[in-house]
């Protein structure tokens, strides 16, 4: 683990300015994605509880750090105005509404971009903007599961009647949502630098996951893949020498020895039959090769592997808990964790990603209150102290301290 570095350096993406509407999940990390990198982020925050998500204090989250807030009600005409206002200094939206919500607050994409022609707008759902199930709720695990992604999360040695396991919110929130919502506004950005115009992107978690399941879908088409039983699948644990095993401290290790010089390296340093070789992809000797693995792994320390299997290209490691992780070696020589000031101390948090040669991402920064930066976002619009004032006695801003009106809807 390092500290923050100092100096602050802008990052790849300073200059670009990004409106951020509050929501949860995708929308957030990918505005922490733009703002990791040099983005000058500016979350509107809802005023009020918004009785969404799992919710933490703000310098504890890493998906609320680096950007400034202001509290708007949009419920309220004056607090839309001053959202309008702010998008015509901005490059990108980011929102997570469901459909419709953003038209019925007067901000309909179409006629933002007549007002602000650069602007990219990026919309972040579960199911889309169109089809039967645009205004259905959602999260993670139901995008998941119709995508056809959850099926396949059964360990092999799970019950038959064993559900599936979710990878946390990894796979739709993050994977097929926050990044491709990312990926969609750098395109578009990409995209304006040719014809001038900015332009909406429908970024949907069914849709980005379908997208992160082409290989499954591939086998699938080759006849490699079975429905019926997803833990028999090559890549879901059902391969001995694609699996976690675990040693006789307790703890596991995760080889994934899929090529056959791999599985041969595997064989040698683990002190297993060199028989086992041309049976590699032999899914009837699957059990067995299983149960020596197993038996054999069982009989030492994840400790004593590790040192057995050390510079050699077997591809075995250890799954390590996050705070293993934070302090592997690996990710210590590489910065990938990092303390961030906060109010009790410096916290660790991932570094930003990726790396660049020349352009150096900027420090990270806490999370601030909610609405932290209001009168002088509002000062910076041009608002004189009356106009404030106004704006705070009508209830379109509001103040860190000040509680508020129920949100629009989500």
């Amino acid at each position: 683990m390092r500290t923050t570095p100092e100096p602050h350096r802008p990052g790849p993406l300073a200059g670009l300015r990004v409106i951020e509407l509050e929501a949860i999940g995708p929308v957030p990390m990918a505005a922490t994605l733009l703002a990791d990198l040099g983005a000058e982020v500016l979350r509107i925050d809802r005023p009020g509880p918004s009785g969404l998500g799992v919710g933490l204090p703000p310098h504890l989250d890493v998906h609320q750090r680096s950007r400034r807030r202001i509290a708007l009600d949009l419920t309220r005409p004056e607090g839309v105005d001053v959202l309008g206002r702010l998008l015509e200094t901005a490059d990108v939206l980011l929102e997570g509404l469901r459909p419709g919500v953003l038209e019925r607050l007067g901000l309909a994409p179409a006629e933002l971009i007549e007002r602000c022609p650069r602007l990219v707008i990026g919309r972040m759902t579960g199911w889309g903007q169109d089809g039967p199930m645009a205004q259905r709720a959602g999260h993670d695990l139901n995008y998941l599961a119709l995508s056809g992604a959850l099926a396949a999360f059964a360990g092999a040695d799970a019950r038959v009647d064993a559900p599936p396991q979710p990878p946390q919110n990894l796979v739709a929130d993050y994977g097929g949502g926050a990044l491709y919502l990312a990926f969609g506004v750098l395109a578009a950005l990409w995209e304006r630098q040719r014809s001038g115009c900015g332009q909406v992107v429908d970024a949907a978690m069914l849709d980005g996951v379908a997208s992160l399941l082409g290989l499954a879908r591939g086998m699938a088409n080759a006849g490699l893949w079975e429905p019926a039983n997803p833990a028999s699948n090559l890549l879901s644990g059902s391969a001995p020498w694609y699996a976690c095993h675990r040693c006789a401290c307790g703890g596991w290790l995760a080889v994934a020895a899929l090529e056959p010089k791999f599985f041969a390296s595997f064989l040698r340093v683990a002190g297993l039959d060199a028989s086992w070789l041309p049976l590699q992809h032999d899914r009837s000797a699957w059990p067995a090769m299983r149960a020596a693995i197993a038996g054999r792994l069982a009989e030492r320390s994840r400790e004593a592997w590790l040192a057995a299997f050390d510079g050699v290209d077997a591809c075995v490691t250890p799954v390590l808990t996050l705070d293993e992780a934070a302090v592997h070696p690996h990710a210590s020589a590489r910065g990938t964790w990092v303390a961030v000031a906060g109010p009790g101390g410096p916290m660790l948090q991932p570094a930003a990603a990726p790396r660049f040669s020349r352009s150096d991402a900027p420090p990270p920064e806490p999370g601030r209150p909610v609405g932290a930066d209001g009168a002088a976002v509002l000062a910076e619009l041009g608002c004189d102290a009356d106009t404030i004032a106004a704006l705070r006695a009508c209830g379109a801003w509001h103040p860190p301290e000040v509680p508020a009106s129920t949100p629009p809807d989500a």
